[in-house]
């Protein structure tokens, strides 16, 4: 059996990490490298011996072989739970499924929430938005539903499902305090380009998904300023010869980042090196993770909905459609790596890619002076070998 991962949270003053092939946010690869963090953010970082002591020294060649590599802290944008936690239940299912996630490399996530009521979404996000005040690793809430194409539900709902009327739009990201980072909406259904206006206006983005939209009505969604798109080929139109449809449109614009599940069972090997090969620079790896991750197979709640996982697959009990994933970011990584992508392509799509996509583009994602000092430690075969989270990030 594999150890747990060393987990460290910055109160170290001084921390120097060397002896690690860095693989940094932006893709690019460090020989024999060293980081450099002081009071929980990078200070410098070089090649070699040319380090100055701190109060801890790690040899990551000691901790994780010959061939380790360090990277930025993941970074995942598209949650809804784990370790038997379902985020929607409050708190303390939040920071239990937090705990299992960090210790497989997500030092951050925007906590996801699948469709309820109003009221009910209204109470959830104004509770992670205390956490986000308190809990350093918790970037805000993803707002999934309950916007969405009663055709594309996925794993919500449908009864709970309603049009994005402005003040519902406009109550939800009121309730989140500055702290809703992403709003899921289908633009087709009415009201739906213009509550995409109005997310982007209150500083929250956007994001196209559960969505019966052709390339046309998606093209409008991202000149309104959508800038997501939405566990691409998932609860959306594929791609047809004569009807692109959202994906290939969305890869088309530059200004979309494109959430990817590799998981094996979301996307076939094939279709994860396409997504990349599609959107290069703009694919954030996510785990849409439900409460079964990190736990046992068996019978779950997704909100209001039935789950069962057998085999690592949560499937609806009434429809049989997948319902969110069992993954982990640090499987997720391997997954990429093995259906081709390389390496400093797939810490891309875990680090500085999703960090931009929520809005943290000066502070995560990168092991660069100035960002806070989240970083992991692989091992061979990128198993996770530790885990550094730094200071609390800012905007």
């Amino acid at each position: 059996m594999t150890p747990e991962p060393a987990i460290t949270t910055d109160t170290t003053r001084s921390r120097v990490i060397h002896s690690a092939r860095i693989v940094d946010g932006d893709g690019t690869v460090t020989e024999n490298g060293w980081v450099r963090v002081e009071d929980g953010r990078v200070a410098a970082r070089g090649t070699g011996a040319d380090w100055t002591p701190a109060d801890e020294v790690v040899d990551a060649a000691a901790v994780a072989g010959p061939d380790a590599v360090l990277t930025p802290g993941f970074i995942d944008i598209h949650g809804h739970g784990g370790a038997g936690g379902a985020y929607d239940d409050g708190a303390e299912a939040i920071r239990r499924g937090r705990a299992m996630h960090r210790s497989h490399g997500t030092t951050r996530a925007v906590i996801s929430l699948v469709t309820a009521t109003v009221d009910q979404l209204a109470e959830q996000v104004a509770t992670i938005a205390d956490l986000a005040g308190t809990d350093a690793d918790i970037l805000g809430s993803h707002l999934e539903g309950p916007f969405l194409d009663p055709g594309h539900q996925g794993a919500h709902e449908p009864s709970l499902l309603r049009h994005p009327d402005p003040a519902d739009v406009t109550r939800l990201l009121e309730a989140g305090r500055g702290t809703v980072r992403q709003v899921t909406i289908a633009p087709e259904l009415p009201g739906g380009l213009e509550a995409v206006r109005l997310v982007v206006e209150h500083g929250a983005a956007a994001a196209v998904g559960h969505t019966d939209a052709d390339a046309a009505i998606a093209r409008q969604a991202f000149e309104a300023g959508a800038s997501i798109l939405t566990h691409a080929f998932n609860a959306m139109n594929g791609i047809h010869h004569r009807a692109p449809g959202p994906i290939l449109t969305a890869a088309a614009d530059h200004r979309v980042v494109l959430e990817g599940i590799a998981d094996n069972f979301h996307l076939a090997p094939s279709v994860i090196k396409l997504l990349f090969d599609i959107a290069p620079g703009r694919v954030a790896l996510i785990t849409d993770a439900m409460a079964a991750a990190g736990s046992a197979d068996g019978h779950y709640d997704l909100g209001a909905v039935k789950v069962t996982v057998k085999d690592g697959m949560a499937r609806r009990d009434d429809t049989g459609s997948i319902a969110g994933s069992t993954l982990t970011q640090d499987v997720a990584l391997r997954r990429a790596v093995e259906a081709g992508v390389p390496l400093g392509d797939a810490v891309r799509a875990l680090t500085a890619t999703p960090a931009a996509a929520v809005g943290f583009s000066g502070s995560l994602g990168m092991l660069q002076p100035g960002f806070i000092g989240d970083a992991v430690l692989l091992g061979p075969d990128h198993v996770v070998a530790a885990v550094w989270v730094g200071s609390a990030p800012t905007r």
